[in-house]
């Protein structure tokens, strides 16, 4: 295909079951070496639009297609392309790692003379290769990830899908995942596309500009977001804001304050009567206000007055670049139009 075609094409994808909208109007179009993000609270519609996407659920309407396949009358030439890492990845665990990897590999079609060089090398690029021999079930749950992706990643898959893969695990563990995936995106071998200064051979066996895979991940941590190339913020079914971090964080630009000050409780009260503020957020030891556009320097001087007559500790406030949780927030509340 065409160097240039989306790996990924959503059009107008509507999931209903029964009365309930589960997924209404989405339209995606990802390009090869791209880590799409898909945000949002539990029941927004991020894991049926991934099931749509590997064929597991027929959309009521709209069309989806993989690499030029559609995942509705090409299901299985669709699949070939994918590989899928679902919430509740299933183990097979009295078998070994390699005889786990294996069996996904023979699954996918894999030649008795393919499978175990395969096996090895993805293993080794996850960094399970030593726990080969290793149960599965006695594995960690990181660890169970990590073997999770090894195979998703054993036919060799353009497109990888990851739903929620990090949730439950240790932040070390989060990191290691996500330097895996910013390594597998890499089109050639060299400084990862976000920056992360990796450098690692495709363990796809891909090098080509424009053969490098793409990944759709969903997840409700806002760090993992903001590595995402580009994100996509789901509420009710549909996509209502799409952009990189950099131009979703441009939204809330000079209208977030930071407020230092104490106590917290009487802060946060005092400061959300303020005119002009719309919302007020803990943060740490500190509250993010959301302010009206071109209204900072306003409230900052009525907080400066209004802080000291209601009994508190006013040490200061200061506009600030907003965090994508801010982001995240404001469009959650905001009433808006499909995107």
């Amino acid at each position: 295909m065409n160097p240039e075609t989306p790996l990924v094409v959503a059009s107008n994808l509507h999931k209903s079951f029964g009365e309930v909208n589960a997924v209404n109007g989405v339209n995606l179009n990802i390009a090869a070496g791209e880590i799409y993000g898909l945000v949002g609270s539990d029941g927004a519609g991020k894991t049926t639009t991934m099931r749509m996407l590997v064929g597991a659920l027929l959309p009521t309407s709209g069309e989806a297609s993989i690499c030029g396949d559609s995942v509705k009358t090409q299901v299985e030439r669709a699949r070939s392309h994918m590989g899928y890492l679902s919430q509740r990845f299933s183990l097979y665990e009295d078998l070994t790692v390699l005889e786990n990897i294996r069996f996904f590999a023979e699954m996918r079609g894999l030649k008795p003379d393919e499978w175990l060089p395969r096996s090895l090398e993805i293993l080794e690029f996850v960094g399970l290769a030593k726990f080969k021999d290793r149960r599965a079930g006695q594995l960690s749950g990181g660890m169970k990830q990590k073997l999770g992706l090894a195979s998703a990643l054993v036919s060799r898959p353009r497109v990888l899908l990851l739903d929620e893969p990090t949730t439950g695990v240790d932040p070390v563990t989060r990191q290691d995942f996500w330097q895996l995936i910013i390594k597998l995106v890499s089109l050639t071998p060299g400084p990862s596309p976000v920056g992360e200064g990796e450098q690692s051979p495709s363990p796809t066996g891909r090098g080509v500009r424009g053969e490098g895979v793409s990944v759709i991940i969903s997840t409700p941590y806002m760090d993992e977001a903001a590595r995402c190339h580009r994100i996509g913020f789901m509420q009710k079914g549909e996509i209502i804001m799409e952009g990189t971090p950099g131009q979703l964080r441009h939204l809330l630009n000079q209208r977030i304050l930071e407020l230092r000050g104490s106590p917290l409780p009487l802060l946060k009260s005092l400061s959300a009567q303020t005119e002009n503020v719309e919302d007020v957020r803990a943060f740490g030891d500190r509250l993010h206000l959301r302010v009206r556009e071109g209204q900072s320097e306003s409230v900052i001087h009525d907080l400066e007055r209004v802080i000291p007559a209601g009994g508190g500790n006013f040490l200061g406030a200061r506009a600030i670049p907003s965090s994508l949780e801010d982001v995240f927030i404001y469009l959650s509340e905001r009433e808006h139009e499909p995107a």
